[in-house]
């Protein structure tokens, strides 16, 4: 993932988690907000309590490319941060896209493109 399209700064984060919209789903939340750039930045966040690095890492790479493979299917402008579950270790998955799908639907993400 290239570096300029993810959020890595802590205010942005605490923007996000403070002004922006939110969906829970099994394997993971999603917070969402408009930004002014054109094109939507990802940010990926994995508590200490989830496990050993190597656990945090498998949920972070996980996220990121269920998001990689859908991000042509979401509208464009959106500041984006994923939050990590428990469920994002076990979940199988179609069960981890499924979810990722239907809080973008329920946020209002999805774009016109099949």
């Amino acid at each position: 993932m290239k570096a300029a399209v993810t959020l890595k700064q802590n205010y942005e984060f605490r923007r996000l988690y403070q002004k922006g919209a939110s969906a829970v789903g099994g394997g993971m939340v999603l917070y969402c907000r408009k930004n002014r750039l054109g094109h939507n930045r990802l940010g990926v966040t994995v508590s200490v309590k989830l496990g050993n690095a190597v656990k945090r890492n498998r949920a972070r790479r996980r996220l990121r490319e269920v998001y990689r493979l859908n991000s042509l299917r979401l509208r464009q402008g959106w500041d984006i941060v994923l939050v990590a579950r428990n469920r994002t270790l076990t979940a199988p998955w179609g069960e981890l896209n499924d979810t990722f799908f239907r809080l973008c639907r329920k946020l209002d993400l999805l774009g016109d493109k099949p």
